[in-house]
């Protein structure tokens, strides 16, 4: 499976490239964006050598690696990105939206888009893991239609949504 541009009302969902590094180093830079999941920012020529493993794809061939950039076409920059893992049994997401546009929704419109274009790959459920104090991570994995379970994992709520029966 391979990521195809996603469009929602004010973004283009990009498939990530190498070349976005740049400009994402300063999307991604702010600390307090490392708060609930650790680590710290990364340089530009790091986060390039990041991309470059993740678009050059997972190493199980059962597993798929699809990321994006959120392009914010009103502004023509990019402000953040999403991802999700994909086996047999479903897909795993995640998402970030830089400091300073974060607080207008885009997390949840990028989220939303994301899970649809999810379900029609067909892709059978979407889980995400939230920091149980990470209030505007729940509030975009409910947007995007998951709800909490009882399971944990490493310290993080399960979300999940099934998208087909």
């Amino acid at each position: 499976m391979y990521p195809a541009r996603i469009r929602t009302p004010r973004l283009d969902l990009l498939p990530l490239r190498a070349e976005y590094a740049t400009e994402m180093a300063a999307v991604l830079s702010d600390p307090a964006l490392h708060t609930f999941t650790g680590g710290a920012p990364l340089t530009p020529a790091a986060l390039r050598t990041r991309y470059e493993r993740l678009v050059a794809g997972s190493p199980d061939p059962a597993v798929s690696w699809l990321n994006w950039v959120l392009h914010l076409r009103t502004e023509a920059r990019l402000a953040g990105t999403v991802q999700a893992t994909v086996n047999g049994s479903g897909a795993e997401i995640a998402w970030v939206v830089g400091a300073p546009w974060q607080g207008r929704g885009l997390a949840s419109e990028a989220a939303r888009g994301l899970v649809s274009w999810l379900e029609e790959q067909a892709v059978p459920a979407v889980v995400a893991h939230i920091h149980p104090d990470h209030r505007a991570s729940a509030a975009v994995a409910t947007a995007a239609g998951l709800t909490p379970t009882d399971e944990w994992q490493d310290g993080e709520i399960r979300w999940q949504r099934a998208t087909r029966p």
